[in-house]
């Protein structure tokens, strides 16, 4: 995942009346935290790296966080999107990982997505951060929330929409 929360927010949609404008706060600082997250959804196990930048170094240390959380005996497969960073050759990626590059523009075949969503729609949307730390204190607490709820992570990171219906 990449730049989930940062000084530079946009007004989301909201449900509102018929006629009316709801106000959301607007911020025209620019500094941005990212959120790199991953998630096991058979067992409900997270991991999660909050870099001031997102590069291959910061790919790597997810990546070696993730090999950590890998159940012991266990192979876990990732799919990536198409940042660069992501196949860069400077990228360690432990041997208990693999990793899946879905087709380009296919978004709807990475769960991740759906975490992304789920945050901006829960935790993260329509906020004005005081600081760069305040930034990054509220990316973990919205992780943190996410991730203590283990049935919510199954739910949020499985596509049932996926299969292919008769």
């Amino acid at each position: 995942m990449a730049r989930i929360c940062g000084m530079d927010r946009q007004t989301l949609r909201v449900w509102a009346r018929r006629g009316t404008r709801p106000r959301a706060p607007r911020d025209r600082r620019y500094q941005w935290a990212y959120l790199f997250g991953a998630v096991c959804p058979s067992r409900a196990a997270t991991a999660a790296l909050v870099p001031p930048e997102a590069n291959t170094r910061a790919m790597s240390l997810h990546l070696a966080e993730i090999a950590r959380q890998v159940a012991t005996g266990s192979h876990a497969a990732l799919v990536f999107d198409g940042a660069g960073y992501h196949g860069a050759i400077s990228l360690v990626v432990p041997d208990n990982i693999t990793v899946i590059a879905p087709p380009p523009h296919a978004p709807e075949l990475n769960p991740a997505e759906n975490i992304r969503e789920y945050l901006r729609g829960n935790k993260l949307s329509n906020t004005v951060f005081d600081s760069y730390d305040d930034i990054v204190d509220k990316t973990c607490e919205a992780w943190m929330f996410f991730a203590s709820d283990k049935q919510h992570v199954t739910s949020v990171t499985t596509r049932s929409s996926a299969t292919v219906n008769d």
